[in-house]
């Protein structure tokens, strides 16, 4: 069965020993995006109870280094959500309005109201890895960030919204392949950012700081789950697997209705 990977909270690893590629499982290109299609069925059925209930929510959230494919598996798995209920949120440099207010307040207010899914390209967590990389803050202030980020997903998951975390973990030598098709493919070209170049300089510093973010904030209430990403197909499969297996969990139910509505007529 193809699996995203998991860790026990408070334990620490070495993100290099988790595969980027798995070359075994119970599917290839073809069968996977038959079950994604599938279980984006299922999906879309539970998101239609989830909005009716009203009580409950859920948070994707992607993170993974340039060209890891945020925006390809939220296009591929959330295919036929209903807008009004699904919402994509892209984190980018912080305004000045959101620069004066803590690291957080721009993420609280765009988490997911009851009865949505809340999608996260990016997240908070860039607080705690560009800020860290570059040294746009001290060392004390990332570091201290973690318990609040945890303390934030902990309100998030008590008031109702369960909380699905997945890095998407690319190999240097892939993300090489897709920088220069970017460059390569004419079609492509409008995704090629010289910035790139110069993040991918960064390589190991970002590598460390996401082992630090993932056994920081790795907890029972929000798990990070590690997708390998080098083929793009089995990192939509997981994350298609993680959405629907959540769905299913909340059971979400259309609310009873006790009026009798069996001599109304519209005219």
């Amino acid at each position: 069965m193809s699996k995203s990977f998991t860790f026990p909270p408070g334990s620490k690893i070495e993100i290099s020993d988790f595969p980027t590629r798995v070359e075994t499982g119970d599917y290839d290109k073809s069968s996977a995006a038959e079950k994604i299609q599938a279980n984006a069925e299922v999906m879309a059925d539970h998101a239609r109870r989830l909005y009716a209930e009203n009580r409950r929510s859920i948070l994707l959230l992607l993170q993974g280094m340039d060209t890891a494919g945020k925006d390809g598996t939220i296009r591929t798995v959330m295919r036929g959500m209903n807008p009004r209920s699904c919402q994509v949120h892209s984190f980018k440099q912080p305004s000045e309005e959101e620069r004066d207010h803590d690291f957080l307040w721009r993420v609280h207010k765009v988490a997911p109201r009851k009865g949505n899914i809340g999608i996260f390209n990016r997240s908070h967590y860039e607080d705690v890895l560009v800020v860290r990389v570059h040294n746009f803050v001290p060392p004390q202030t990332w570091q201290q960030r973690y318990q609040q980020i945890n303390d934030f997903e902990k309100l998030l998951n008590q008031t109702g919204t369960t909380l699905i975390k997945c890095y998407l973990h690319i190999s240097r030598d892939e993300q090489r392949e897709r920088l220069q098709r970017r460059i390569d493919e004419p079609r492509s070209n409008w995704k090629f950012n010289q910035a790139d170049l110069e993040e991918r300089r960064y390589w190991d510093d970002y590598q460390r700081a996401y082992q630090d973010a993932l056994i920081a904030c790795n907890t029972e209430h929000a798990p990070w789950h590690i997708i390998p990403s080098d083929r793009k197909w089995y990192r939509n499969l997981l994350v298609s697997e993680l959405m629907r297996k959540a769905l299913e969990k909340l059971n979400p139910q259309y609310p009873t209705v006790t009026e009798d509505l069996s001599q109304i007529v519209v005219e």
